[in-house]
């Protein structure tokens, strides 16, 4: 990266953090928060029932990267991936319990177990380490 890409990521991240920084330390702090970003925008969910959604993308996930909260970005996937994962797949549960697994639609679901299906159809999953599979029964 040369040094004027980087006083620039630097500058985006000061003023990311400016606008968004209270938002991204309640995400930190809350079971399942995380910044989503698709072709429509960015979701960050910060309570349960709580979010911010707008289009500023690229300064909001420099500072979500930065700050170490998991973001999820499928802006690459195919739109047809995209609709199955979110109209068929569980929901992330942000500060409340998950519901008891199976995991489908209308369901709330770990948001480490939701950023692994988006992780394994193409998406940019940072900040979240894969979950870990649990040992096949003997």
């Amino acid at each position: 990266m040369t040094r004027q890409r980087k006083a620039t990521a630097a500058l985006i991240a000061s003023e990311a953090e400016e606008h968004y920084g209270h938002y991204i330390r309640e995400a930190l702090t809350t079971e399942g928060g995380h910044l989503a970003i698709g072709r429509g925008g960015f979701t960050l969910y910060f309570a349960r029932g709580a979010y911010l959604s707008g289009y500023d993308c690229e300064a909001i996930k420099t500072a979500c990267i930065a700050a170490g909260l998991p973001v999820i970005d499928s802006r690459a996937l195919p739109f047809e991936v995209v609709c199955d994962l979110a109209v068929r797949g569980p929901m992330v549960a942000v500060g409340e319990p998950a519901s008891p697994s199976p995991w489908g639609a209308f369901s709330y679901a770990p948001l480490a177990a939701v950023a692994d299906a988006y992780r394994a159809a193409g998406a940019e999953v940072l900040n979240l380490p894969p979950a870990a599979r649990a040992a096949p029964r003997e």
